[in-house]
């Protein structure tokens, strides 16, 4: 086994501790179905990655002084933070944590920045990796030296820093993806290992699922010219890939490799969703609060790259959408008239409490899955763009720009402004998909 590409965990069994919880949330959720006579198929008990590193892999890091990239996320199936867990171990050290986009604790909105504290829990510094205003004062502490002031020029506020590493001996990566390239977390990831291979640091992934499932890929491959932070390197929207599994990939695409090693799961069906399993649903950032915004969000989240709300400060972002100018009713009988397989169209009226249009009411829809499995969502929010553009052609706006990066290419936007069919853009993928599925096997660990 190549020494970059090392991955460790995989089918050693499982704990007592994800068999309990599985057994809590099955009678949590069984109640009424009980009541009708329906049997509930038991649901797989997955092991976590941070469960069986701390049980069996410990040693790798023994007598080390570790730094643990994490969020709430980064929980065992009882629902302990990695923190906690990590700070009252004898056989090492937890030294500092480093928060993704939205905080350490996921207490910021998207974009905001994050300065960095030291923790009164455990004493020690939290750095941020999303510092989006670049201010000296929310990379490091006070008194920072000629060698860090060195760097402010090349920060663009979502790197690991030399300060940040000073000792830090082992790095550590657990916190719950979402499945979408666009989603910032596996980016910061993906710096992280850079910066950890530059400076001769390993890298522990504590795997854990894909939520939305490993082995769905839907829409565009990201094309290199389109990188940005909110998608590094090229894959779909949907990847259908967990994090330990791009950290393989990502870290064979680097010039320079980390001392990767993964902690794989136990037990996950990659076909399964996340209810699916004996794992509960922890909120991974403030605008994604259920599962169902997950699985909505590969598609949904083009919106962003519109002049369409896309629920942002309503309960339901993501499956809420909507303008001003927007009549309900008139568009989700357009769209419910497409006969899209897994979803249906309510109309709704929302008024955001943040972001576009806040204060506003606006018209719009609410997306309901009626089957996931048959529901896609990148081909369902084309639709949904089209259609729009087609009833309010003096209403609707491309923000070009961020469009394109969210989709990865600029081949989407021009073929919809063309007016190409929907059907025709997907199909136009599918080829790229193909190549991908080929190219991330070698990856796969489940």
């Amino acid at each position: 086994m190549k020494k970059h590409r090392r991955f460790i965990g995989r089918m050693l069994g499982a704990a007592g501790g994800a068999v309990m919880i599985l057994s809590l949330f099955s009678a949590c959720r069984s109640g009424d179905r009980e009541a009708a006579g329906t049997e509930i198929p038991p649901r797989p008990p997955v092991k976590l990655g941070v469960e069986i590193f701390l049980e069996r892999y410990a040693g790798l890091v023994k007598g080390k002084t570790v730094g643990l990239i994490t969020n709430p996320t980064g929980t065992d199936s009882m629902l302990r933070s990695d923190a906690d867990l990590f700070a009252v171990r004898p056989d090492f050290k937890l030294a500092a944590l480093f928060g993704p986009e939205h905080g350490a604790h996921v207490s910021v909105q998207a974009g905001e920045t994050v300065s960095y504290y030291v923790d009164s829990r455990y004493g020690i510094p939290v750095f941020s990796l999303y510092r989006p205003d670049n201010r000296p004062a929310s990379v490091a502490p006070k008194d920072r030296d000629a060698e860090m002031r060195s760097f402010d020029t090349r920060d663009d506020g979502k790197r690991l820093l030399p300060e940040m590493l000073r000792g830090v001996e082992v790095m550590i990566f657990d916190m719950q993806d979402v499945g979408t390239r666009v989603y910032t977390y596996v980016n910061t990831m993906a710096y992280a290992l850079e910066a950890c291979a530059e400076h001769g640091i390993p890298f522990i992934v504590l795997d854990r699922p894909n939520p939305i499932g490993g082995t769905t890929m839907e829409g565009p491959v990201l094309d290199p010219a389109f990188a940005s932070f909110i998608g590094v390197f090229p894959v779909p929207l949907r990847h259908g890939m967990t994090a330990g599994e791009l950290a393989l990939m990502f870290n064979e695409a680097l010039s320079k490799k980390a001392d990767l090693t993964v902690i794989a799961m136990d037990g996950w069906p990659r076909s399964t969703y996340l209810d699916d399993t004996s794992l509960p649903w922890v909120i991974p950032s403030p605008n994604m609060p259920t599962l169902d915004t997950a699985i909505v969000y590969p598609g949904q989240v083009m919106l962003e790259g519109t002049n369409v709300s896309e629920g942002r400060g309503t309960t339901r972002p993501f499956e809420l959408f909507g303008a001003p100018w927007i009549d309900g009713a008139a568009l989700s009988r357009a769209l419910n008239s497409l006969g899209l397989p897994g979803v249906v169209f309510r109309e709704a009226s929302f008024i955001p409490m943040f972001s576009k249009f806040k204060g506003e009411r606006c018209g719009g829809c609410q997306l309901h899955i009626l089957d996931r499995n048959a529901f896609h969502p990148v081909e369902t929010s084309l639709h949904i763009v089209k259609a729009v553009r087609d009833l309010y052609p003096d209403g609707f706006q491309f923000h070009s720009d961020y469009f394109d990066k969210v989709m990865g290419t600029s081949k989407v936007r021009l073929d919809l402004e063309s007016g190409r069919p929907v059907q025709d853009i997907v199909t136009g993928w599918q080829g790229e998909l193909r190549r991908f599925a080929e190219a991330r096997r070698p990856y796969l660990l489940y």
